[in-house]
């Protein structure tokens, strides 16, 4: 069995999950997405004695990265994500912050191919490429642990929005069916908002994807 956790704060004006993932025996933590309040985080953590290792970023709409350069600061640490995502990353108006008259853009430090892995405070992740919600959303499989952080690809019994700009419908029933459905059926799903899953759940359950 491993002995990697999972903890997660819902943070920010649309509820936006954000997680961070460590071994039990560990300080260390991975963080995906910072949806806000990125000083904040970095307090709370650090009063439970955690470390920030790394960010990842699932994609780059503003209710996932308003926070990270905050906590990117305060834990001098780097921010990867799937490169198809930095049009997004670096456009206010892209990202919609500019709309919520809060604008951000963001440079991340690394940015990944699908497939890549990265291993942060002792943790794989394997980086899934999945456009739909848009061209650069991604998801992160943590194979060792037998969970997967969707972002806002797939929830429970939903799926992300494709109306944004960059998404596309068609995108985002084959990244469900191709990256994650081919997970075994009991992969822990971890979505950007709202509660966990199972792929196999998802499979039965999901009226989006019958």
């Amino acid at each position: 069995m491993s002995d990697i956790k999972i903890g997660r704060m819902v943070v920010g004006i649309y509820s936006t999950n954000c997680y961070f993932l460590y071994r039990a025996d560990s300080k260390e933590v991975v963080m995906i997405d910072v949806p806000d309040e990125g000083r904040q985080i970095y307090n709370k953590l650090a009063q439970y004695g955690f470390k920030v290792a790394g960010i990842l970023l699932t994609h780059g709409h503003f209710d996932h990265i308003w926070g990270v350069s905050e906590l990117r600061s305060a834990a001098s640490v780097k921010v990867y994500a799937y490169h198809k995502e930095e049009p997004i990353m670096t456009s206010a108006r892209l990202n919609f912050s500019e709309k919520m008259r809060r604008p951000v853009t963001l440079k991340v430090n690394k940015y990944l191919d699908d497939g890549d892995e990265i291993e942060l405070a002792g943790i794989k992740f394997k980086l899934l490429a999945t456009p739909g919600h848009t061209r650069g959303s991604c998801c992160y499989y943590i194979e060792e642990a037998g969970m997967v952080v969707s972002g806002d690809t797939l929830f429970l019994e939903s799926v992300g929005r494709n109306d944004f700009p960059t998404g596309s419908a068609t995108d985002m029933k084959r990244s469900i069916r191709e990256k994650l459905f081919v997970l075994p059926d009991e992969t822990k799903v971890y979505p950007g908002h709202g509660d966990e899953t199972t792929i196999g759940h998802e499979k039965k359950y999901n009226p989006f994807l019958v």
